[in-house]
């Protein structure tokens, strides 16, 4: 049943407090909240994620890379704790101004080349070390199917369920009564 009385506000606004475990998260506005420089390491490659289903992503390539025997897809790794905001840092936001996870750097352009989004980071370093992407059209064009199914799908099964999940139940032992 609707209700019919309600009526939006022309522009919304955003409340303190409002918006559950992830409002501190969660806003309409962009940009850094507080300033702190990122940490940087010894390799070209400096990774800040989270051990997150898109997080990991990068880090599986990176490793793969370098199995394979890419020894210039060494990287430096640094935590970025989303719960904490450190997504919303000066120095994070300077890398990605969307303030999400994973975001790459590679120092070994000048200027450095920023790269932000879990599937243009996979294409990057597919394509900076020709690996893992086929040259040829079809084999490419199926390749770039899964890479773009992987990054609108995939994410659901995994990260998507486990926000929309910690929102709903916010206690990690919360049982419900209701069977499904």
């Amino acid at each position: 049943m609707s209700n019919h009385n309600y009526v939006p506000n022309n522009v919304w606004q955003w409340q303190e407090g409002n918006g559950g475990k992830f409002a501190n998260i969660n806003r309409p506005t962009s940009g850094p909240r507080f300033d702190k420089s990122l940490p940087q390491g010894q390799h070209a490659l400096q990774l800040y994620s989270l051990a997150t289903p898109n997080g990991v992503k990068v880090t599986v390539l990176l490793e793969e890379l370098l199995e394979i025997g890419i020894s210039a897809a060494q990287y430096d790794a640094f935590t970025i704790d989303i719960m904490e905001s450190a997504q919303f840092s000066s120095g994070f936001t300077a890398i990605n101004p969307n303030s999400k996870i994973p975001a790459l750097v590679d120092n070994s352009h000048t200027p450095p080349i920023r790269v932000f989004e879990s599937g243009a980071i996979l294409l990057y370093l597919a394509e900076k070390f020709s690996a893992f992407l086929p040259t040829g059209f079809t084999e490419r064009t199926e390749c770039l199917n899964w890479l773009f199914w992987q990054m609108s799908s995939a994410p659901i099964l995994g990260g998507g369920f486990g926000h929309l999940y910690a929102c709903q139940y916010p206690h990690p032992n919360h049982h419900s009564k209701h069977t499904h």
